[in-house]
């Protein structure tokens, strides 16, 4: 009999994926995630005041509001964005500080549901009683004025995102070819003011919206793009902030794909090692759970394997990459990875499908998030990809030589920037903010998607930052140490950063 993952196991897995901030390396097919680079300080005209939030009941405790901000900050008059907001009121309104603006990352991931989901159990009972906690979703994100590119994803889901002959790679190019093209044919009057420079921009205006004289942020992954260019456009107006998983601005696109490619590949490499060193491990495979992993992934590219529990489509190479890396983000979750791949083994890919869903913004009911389609509006303007086909191809061949697993995922991940309607807007650039109080840097030694190194690079552009080094696996380190949290709220409490060269588990 096929052995099941208990219940509470699973939910408590998909939870943590579906909580986790991350920069999506290449969830269904191959998208493109943020660089980011420092704001380009462009002159805008001087703001009028943004009107206070009006905030009305929306369940649970929580309060939902919106703000108008311009689509166009040169041309402050003209047409606007509908940001949508949600808080939870602080606990202790007589001691209350402020508002603590979070952003989870993508780019895609909604703030809104981050806050609703995560509030009450991400933060404690000291942060919530003196802070309101504040959650939003960028600007052509979720309820925020959203893009939308295609009306089903699945027939990209399809798509070989690993492409290794000559068909698949045409298939490949063509899928992001067409997503481009009707990307810019449906949202031609929004695409081009997508940029994180504008949802930084936006950011200071929901400040004001709230009432707050200065900003307290905490993003994470990408939401460290947000916050890096707030406090270069903005240092003095910042009262606190902390940058979780963060992302050097510095790195060019191949560079920054590269890092993320061994990046992932080491923590898929320890995963398999800790499964073969432990006979519990359900794919532990006599000890041998790398090849046996290699064996079943060159079987997936070869044929799908169906989903029978489940009765959905079959799973092919990009939903058991998507599977495999979104399942990399919590180290909580390689106990379900590792039922999945046996099961997956055994004929059944049903669980592979399930953890790879929300890592391409899948609900429950087979519809999707506009996830997908904002990550790439976002990053193929913050990021100058390379516009010829052909050098995801030469990357490819790079890649594959320092990560041999994951190598040509990332390297066609940035692919259908090729044929953007929009050019970028931004060239990376370190980031500097001169006149920024202490800015808390959290970096992860084992972190897959926003590699340690980044958190050090940054540490070094920013000459108010305190590093606070996590050592473990999984990407950003606020959620998931005692350590880390402690500080870090202690920080944003009281505005004492932690000590220098801080270490946590």
């Amino acid at each position: 009999m096929r052995s099941q993952v208990p219940a509470l196991a699973l939910a408590a897995a998909l939870l943590a994926l579906s909580c986790a901030p991350r920069i999506i390396p290449s969830p269904a097919r191959p998208v493109a995630s943020s660089g980011a680079t420092a704001a380009t300080s462009t002159p805008v005209p001087t703001l009028a005041p943004p009107s206070p939030v009006s905030w009305s009941d929306c369940g649970g405790g929580f309060e939902c509001g919106i703000v108008d901000v311009p689509r166009d900050y040169a041309d402050p008059a003209g047409p606007t964005v509908r940001l949508a907001l949600i808080r939870l009121p602080a606990s202790d309104p007589l001691h209350r500080i402020g508002s603590l603006v979070v952003n989870p990352g993508g780019p895609g991931e909604s703030g809104v549901d981050f806050v609703r989901h995560a509030a009450l159990t991400v933060f404690s009972t000291s942060i919530r009683a003196r802070f309101d906690i504040v959650g939003f979703d960028p600007r052509g994100v979720g309820a925020s004025t959203p893009i939308r590119c295609v009306d089903d994803l699945d027939h990209f889901i399809a798509k070989d995102a690993t492409a290794d002959t000559p068909a698949e790679l045409a298939n490949l190019e063509d899928g992001a070819k067409t997503f481009a093209t009707e990307c810019g044919a449906r949202n031609a009057a929004l695409l081009p003011y997508l940029s994180t420079e504008n949802v930084a921009r936006d950011l200071d205006q929901i400040r004001a919206a709230l009432g707050d004289a200065k900003l307290t942020y905490l993003g994470f992954s990408y939401g460290t793009l947000i916050g890096e260019d707030y406090a270069a456009l903005f240092p003095t107006r910042i009262r606190a902030m902390t940058l979780d998983g963060v992302v050097d601005p510095a790195l060019g696109e191949e560079a920054f794909r590269e890092d993320q490619a061994v990046a992932f590949e080491a923590s898929l490499d320890a995963f398999l090692s800790d499964c073969s060193s432990r006979p519990a491990c359900p794919f532990h495979s006599g000890g041998r759970a790398a090849a046996a992993f290699d064996a079943l992934m060159r079987r997936i590219d070869q044929h799908s394997i169906p989903t029978a529990r489940l009765g959905r489509e079959p799973v092919g190479p990009t939903q058991a990459w998507a599977a495999v890396t979104e399942s990399l983000y919590a180290q909580a979750a390689w106990p379900v990875l590792a039922e999945a791949l046996t099961e997956a083994r055994n004929g059944d890919a049903s669980l592979l499908l399930l953890l790879g869903d929300p890592l391409r913004g899948r609900n429950p009911d087979g519809s999707y998030s506009n996830l997908i389609d904002a990550y790439d509006a976002v990053t193929c303007l913050d990021w100058p990809a390379p516009r010829d086909p052909a050098a995801y191809t030469t990357m490819a061949s790079t890649f594959t030589r320092v990560a041999p697993r994951v190598g040509r995922l990332f390297a066609f991940n940035d692919l259908p920037c090729a044929y953007w309607p929009v050019p970028p807007a931004r060239t990376p650039a370190p980031v500097a903010a001169p006149g920024a109080p202490p800015i808390v840097l959290v970096g992860t030694t084992g972190d897959p998607a926003t590699p340690y190194a980044w958190a050090q690079a940054v540490s070094r552009q920013l000459s108010s930052s305190v590093l606070v080094t996590r050592t473990g696996q999984g990407h950003t380190g606020y959620l998931v140490s005692a350590c880390v949290s402690k500080a870090v709220n202690a920080y944003l409490l009281s505005l004492t950063p932690p000590a220098a060269g801080l270490h946590c588990h």
